[in-house]
């Protein structure tokens, strides 16, 4: 399963209905929300009735990326406002392992994220229990980053080991995603990429979206 996964990071605020229907006509059926606190990461974004207003206005899948410290005081919160995956910044936690029983007693699926510097292996012990891992390929916190290549072999040794204990959770990417980056995370292993301002940005978000798979 390879998909492109939207950032409503990069969609117009003020007509996020409009932009979430436009993807869905081109063949979209899953959003990524990237939540900040001002605290882990140096921005504000999107809180609960954000979400909780576009939930509303479609059935698709929200993938919610909590770049929030002490995600375990919030994550069911953010699971009863719609999100259908919930992912949370090792580094912002203690507690990673009861917040992933947490998001998964609320029936969601759970991930962890990886800022560029955190290795694979500070995750190891967790693996088992994920439905999938987001490696960054930016630093968190804001939108329109350059691609950090030396991410990818990161991503290739997260399939290695995947494949080597017979895991099955998903592979993510987020940031600096286009068509030529798109192509260089899959062939690496990749399965799930969020593009934010390159898809908001093309004027033929159908033709775009093809060439992120492509």
């Amino acid at each position: 399963m390879k998909k492109i996964l939207p950032s409503i990071l990069s969609a117009d605020f003020a007509n996020l209905e409009r932009d979430i229907s436009e993807l869905e006509e081109i063949g979209i059926d899953m959003f990524h929300i990237d939540v900040m606190d001002g605290n882990f990461v140096p921005n504000i974004s999107f809180g609960f009735p954000i979400i909780e207003a576009i939930r509303s206005k479609t059935n698709k899948i929200f993938d919610c990326h909590l770049m929030i410290a002490n995600p375990e005081n919030y994550v069911e919160r953010f699971c009863q406002a719609g999100c259908d995956m919930v992912s949370f910044h090792i580094e912002a936690t203690n507690h990673a392992d009861r917040v992933i029983q947490v998001i998964k007693n609320c029936g969601k699926k759970a991930g962890i994220v990886l800022n560029p510097q955190t290795p694979i292996e500070q995750v190891k012990y967790l693996l088992p229990k994920l439905d999938y891992v987001l490696i960054m390929t930016v630093n968190p916190g804001f939108g329109g980053q350059k691609f950090i290549p030396e991410m990818l072999e990161k991503i290739e040794e997260l399939a290695n080991i995947r494949v080597k204990n017979n895991y099955d959770f998903l592979i993510q990417v987020d940031g600096g995603i286009n068509t030529e980056t798109s192509k260089l995370c899959r062939d690496k292993g990749a399965d799930l990429l969020v593009c934010g301002s390159f898809l908001f940005g093309a004027e033929d978000k159908k033709n775009t979206l093809g060439d992120l798979l492509r």
